[in-house]
């Protein structure tokens, strides 16, 4: 079975995942923003292997320490979709921008897209492409865990911003009703910022693409 824990890192507490198959204990870290020493030390506290990093999209809270973490374990980056590379390229910048620790932009070893999938141990995990936050923005789902991993799309009673360069509002929109929705209402999701909800709860609440929004 697939688990999780959530570790805040950066000054945005942004919501890094570590995920890890109970089975073999090999985990994957789910959008490394910052604060590394946290996150190796929740590894540690765990129990798990890292064996990946996966990347939701290119912003600096979610993708800065990416290349650090990936040279410090030897381990190949996943993610996100190609039209997000921009943004890592811009990391250095980003950085500045926001008064984060400078760091280096990379390459992933794979971009992924949309019907691709990735592996946690033993656990596979569906990528979904969903743009509006980023135009590479990309969301991993655990059928078996009925867990969803979202990033910025969606938030507990809100969604992500468009107003970034390349953002569009009617894409996240369609992303999350045509894509995220038919996933199930007993989904639970683990969103770039905040706490957990479900797709169901989203959907009978959320001011902005609730069901009688």
């Amino acid at each position: 079975m697939l688990r999780y824990q959530i570790v805040p890192v950066t000054p945005f507490e942004q919501n890094c995942s570590i995920l890890w198959c109970d089975q073999t204990r090999k985990a994957a870290v789910v959008d490394p923003g910052g604060n590394l020493e946290r996150i190796l030390k929740a590894a540690e506290t765990l129990g798990v292997s890292i064996e990946r990093i996966l990347l939701t999209h290119g912003h600096i809270d979610h993708a800065g320490g990416t290349a650090a973490l990936a040279r410090q374990l030897a381990v190949p980056v996943e993610g996100p979709e190609k039209e997000d590379a921009f943004w890592i390229d811009d990391l250095p910048k980003q950085s500045k921008m926001f008064g984060f620790p400078l760091v280096e932009a990379f390459t992933p070893g794979r971009w992924l897209e949309d019907g691709d999938s990735v592996r946690v141990g033993e656990e596979t995990l569906s990528v979904i492409h969903c743009p509006g936050h980023t135009p590479g923005h990309v969301v991993f789902f655990s059928e078996t865990a009925r867990l969803a991993v979202v990033g910025d799309v969606l938030f507990a009673g809100s969604i992500g911003r468009t107003d970034f360069p390349r953002g569009n509002h009617k894409d996240l929109i369609d992303s999350i009703r045509q894509k995220l929705w038919p996933l199930g209402k007993d989904v639970s999701f683990i969103p770039g910022h905040g706490p957990m909800s479900t797709f169901g709860d989203e959907r009978d609440s959320n001011p902005y693409v609730g069901d009688y929004a």
